[in-house]
Formats: C-alpha cells, sequence, structure tokens
C-alpha cells in the first residue's frame, strides 16, 4: 500500500527537538524524504536517526532561520538531495521574555524573536515557493500558536506579535498563489508538550496548572498530536483547505 507522502519532499525546520521533531518524524513514516534542518547539529542528527530507524529517508542541514543566506542553502540541499520540494513545516521559533509588560521589553529581544519568528518564516517561503513552482505547487504550513488568535496575559508580547504576524503571511501567501497550486496553511498549538512549554511546567507550576485548567479538555498536547493536524494539511486530504489558521488547542481558542 502506498504511503500518503510517498515520493514527496518535505523540509521541516526546527526539527531538532519538540513539534518539529514529531513532524519530522511523522512525515518520514508516512513515506516522505524528510530534510531536517535546525541551528542544533547533534539533536538534529539525532531526528534523522529516529526517521531512519523507522525504515524513513532523510537528511540533516544545518540552518538559521534569522539568517538569508542559511535558509537558501537549506532549499538547495533539499534540491542537490532529493530533486524537488513538495512540501514545508516552516515551524523553527523562540519564545524569547516572559512574565514581562510591554514596555518592559528590550528593542533587541524585540528584533530577535521578531527575525527568527516571523521574517525567518516569510525567507522560509520566500525560496521555497520557487522550487515548489517548478513542480506544479505543493502545501506549506506555518507555526503560528494560539496566542496568534488571541492576545496573552503572559506578558511575552513579542512572541505574540510575531504569531500574528504569521497568520497574516500565511493568509495573504495563500491567496496569491491558491491558482499556482500551493496551499498555505498556519498551525496554532495550544499548550504543547516540548522544550520549549516543558520547563514552564518546572519553573511555575502553580501558574502553569492554572493556564491547563484553562484548557477545556484539561491537558496540554502531545508534540505528536500537533504533528498530525500539520500532516492532514500537508495532504491530498485537505486539498481545498488554504488561507487557514488550525488550532489544535484542546478547545481553547473556543472560549
Amino acid at each position: 500500500m502506498k504511503k500518503r507522502f510517498e515520493e514527496k519532499v518535505v523540509i521541516v525546520t526546527g526539527a531538532s527537538s519538540g513539534i518539529g521533531r514529531a513532524t519530522a518524524i511523522e512525515f518520514g513514516r508516512g513515506g516522505a524524504k524528510v530534510v531536517v534542518a535546525a541551528r542544533r547539529v547533534e539533536q538534529s542528527e539525532q531526528t534523522v536517526e529516529l526517521i531512519r530507524v523507522e525504515g524513513g529517508e532523510a537528511v540533516f542541514v544545518h540552518c538559521d532561520v534569522a539568517q538569508s543566506d542559511s535558509i537558501q542553502a537549506m532549499v538547495l540541499k533539499a534540491i542537490e538531495t532529493y530533486g524537488r520540494l513538495d512540501c514545508a513545516f516552516n515551524n523553527a521559533g523562540i519564545a524569547g521574555h516572559v512574565f514581562r509588560p510591554t514596555a518592559e521589553h528590550t528593542e533587541e529581544k524585540w528584533d530577535q524573536v521578531l527575525n527568527i519568528n516571523l521574517k525567518g518564516v516569510w525567507l522560509c517561503m520566500k525560496y521555497e515557493i520557487p522550487e515548489m513552482l517548478k513542480h506544479g505547487g505543493g502545501s506549506i504550513v506555518n507555526s503560528s500558536s494560539l496566542f496568534g488568535l488571541r492576545g496573552s496575559t503572559f506578558g511575552h508580547v513579542p512572541y505574540v506579535v510575531s504569531k500574528h504576524g504569521v497568520i497574516g503571511l500565511t493568509k495573504t501567501a495563500a491567496v496569491e498563489y491558491a491558482k499556482q497550486g500551493i496551499r498555505v496553511n498556519a498551525v496554532c498549538p495550544g499548550w504543547t508538550h516540548s522544550e520549549m512549554v516543558d520547563p514552564a511546567f518546572d519553573a511555575f507550576p502553580n501558574e502553569m496548572a492554572k493556564r491547563i485548567d484553562d484548557v477545556p479538555m484539561g491537558r496540554a498536547a502531545d508534540a505528536v498530536e500537533i504533528a498530525q493536524a500539520v500532516l492532514w494539511l500537508c495532504s491530498d486530504e485537505a486539498r481545498y483547505v488554504t488561507g487557514q489558521a488550525l488550532a489544535p488547542d484542546g478547545g481553547l481558542a473556543a472560549k
């Protein structure tokens, strides 16, 4: 039986851990050839090995999404290795400072968060889209957040702004390229067990317990649950879905 991503080539940024790693592994299970892109070498190579252990095919490329030349090299590596690009999960991101009111964030940290979380997604699309067009289209999923859909009382305004921006970028690109065969969607995870979120559970247990109590389903997601949403958006099952911001969040955005 043919796997649903067989003969497809996929880039996953931020694939060294968390949602990115889980998504890269799921793509590998689905038959895709996976380009594992991230800054951290050892952790990324572990992701590649986890894919290969299950019979998948993957290659690691070092990538800093804040650097245009690094992103160009990432896309070039995908083309040189596998000959084409069909899907991309532009997932790399950072949280920045938390528990700081808007006026207390530094300009330096603002620029760092926006450069990685928003400009980095745009740069990825800038170099991914032309390659997809060469083969009749493709599917892109950009990583936003529940905080791309609502304001935050968590004191991390640069992150919130960046994730709102990702949705605007996603919707605009979706409209622009719809007739050329490229679908562009965003995924907006709620609280998810990952390298970014789990330290907050350890550092602020009482605060995070309140946050999880507010989730209608009463728990945080596992990273693989977000990965499965990404794969659906990239699959033919979602062929009429573009410009959407899908929120696998346990019902939180509905409140």
